[in-house]
């Protein structure tokens, strides 16, 4: 599990980020990078061979979510996944409305922005607390009454780690015939999906968030709705998305979560042991340090993410630079942000104090309990103390 070591030369906690790929993925890939190089879309032998191999990974995929092959559709990663889900449903659909939050990643947030600019559709966010928790009771007044709209709700935030109740979500979704998309990318591979429990209209997972391949991801897409491609060109993905398929990404992405799901639990347990460490030593390491949203409780956040509140500081400002040097490689929030002047959407929208410094620690498998120690002791002597 773990790569353990007594003193880390370099730590990585970002991997909400990105993770690094698992031995057994890579293994499972190299044939189709050197052997099986056939285009699936080919009636010969070597396209054929490549088809079979194609398909069983989407039958695996279907599997372990519970849903039907023919409801999994391969993409290059979630953000093509999230504006398939949001620009196929309300341009086939016909939907006038959307509601979200303004702590969604930006590949739910953008697109939605860039259709209300347009005059098609009309975008309304649903509240929330000062930790980021989703007023509900809101989201029903929203759809009360209303035309049919698309309610787009990720499961896990990406930067402050809370979870929402996408159960509930959905039922309220199906209550009021609103079409329901969750953006699913930082929980897939962490936490079991059941579609036909869950009954979204849409739900996404990117292969490089759980130890798989960069450039490739899926889409469940629920068989009530039919709805336009959002690439043309070709037949392929039954003319939902053309393009030959990434066919070596595929099989890892499928892979990298039947490892996910035959290891969860064990997994589960030590990073959350990690998490736990880390809010024990910063507690004793760190004056007033806090934590973001709800990401220091294990029951309502993401157990691979902690979004720590540093006391204000002029440190702050060059803050991941430091730790950097240091051989900590951390987010001060979302990845998709780094280096933006603008700082992170989620912190904002959440009214933190901007003069706090923020880092996201984001952990896998692969982590230690000496890398943890030595992340903390870095950044506590940054604040003049020593770690405990």
């Amino acid at each position: 599990m773990a790569l353990a070591s007594a003193t880390p030369t370099t730590v990585y906690f970002d991997n909400a980020a990105t993770t690094p790929l698992d031995p057994e993925v890579l293994e499972a890939m190299l044939p189709f990078m050197r052997e099986f190089y056939g285009n699936p879309s080919s009636i010969h032998s070597h396209g054929r061979k490549v088809r079979a191999v194609l398909e069983n990974a989407r039958k695996t995929i279907a599997h372990l979510i519970n849903a039907a092959p023919a409801e999994i559709t391969f993409t290059s990663g979630g953000t093509e996944a999230d504006n398939y889900a949001i620009f196929g449903s309300i341009q086939t659909l016909g939907l006038t409305r959307a509601i979200t939050s303004p702590l969604e990643h930006h590949a739910v947030l953008h697109p939605l922005q860039a259709l209300e600019k347009s005059g098609a559709i009309t975008l309304h966010y649903v509240q929330h607390d000062a930790l980021g928790t989703l007023n509900l009771a809101h989201l029903e007044e929203l759809l009360a009454g209303q035309p049919r709209a698309l309610v787009s709700l990720m499961h896990g935030n990406n930067e402050v780690g809370n979870l929402n109740d996408v159960q509930a979500i959905s039922d309220i979704c199906r209550q009021h015939q609103a079409v329901f998309h969750t953006d699913t990318v930082q929980t897939m591979g962490h936490y079991r999906h059941d579609v036909q429990q869950l009954k979204p209209h849409f739900l996404v997972g990117s292969a490089h968030k759980f130890h798989g391949p960069k450039g490739v991801g899926f889409v469940y897409r629920n068989p009530e709705l039919q709805v336009r491609p959002l690439i043309h060109g070709g037949s392929q993905e039954r003319n939902v998305r053309a393009g030959t398929e990434n066919v070596y990404g595929i099989v890892g992405l499928a892979k990298a979560l039947e490892i996910a799901y035959r290891d969860m639990a064990a997994h589960h347990q030590h990073i959350q042991g990690l998490k736990d460490r880390f809010i024990e030593k910063l507690r004793a390491g760190i004056d007033d340090v806090q934590f973001n949203g709800h990401s220091a409780e294990a029951d309502r956040s993401l157990y691979t993410v902690l979004n720590v509140s540093l006391p204000p500081s002029e440190l702050n400002e060059m803050l991941l630079f430091n730790l950097d040097i240091n051989r900590v490689s951390v987010s001060g929030g979302s990845a998709c942000t780094s280096g933006a002047n603008a700082g992170s959407h989620v912190l904002t929208a959440m009214n933190c104090d901007p003069n706090r410094g923020a880092i996201r620690f984001s952990m896998s498998k692969y982590n230690t309990p000496e890398e943890v120690d030595y992340a903390v002791a870095q950044l506590a002597k940054m604040y003049h103390r020593e770690a405990v």
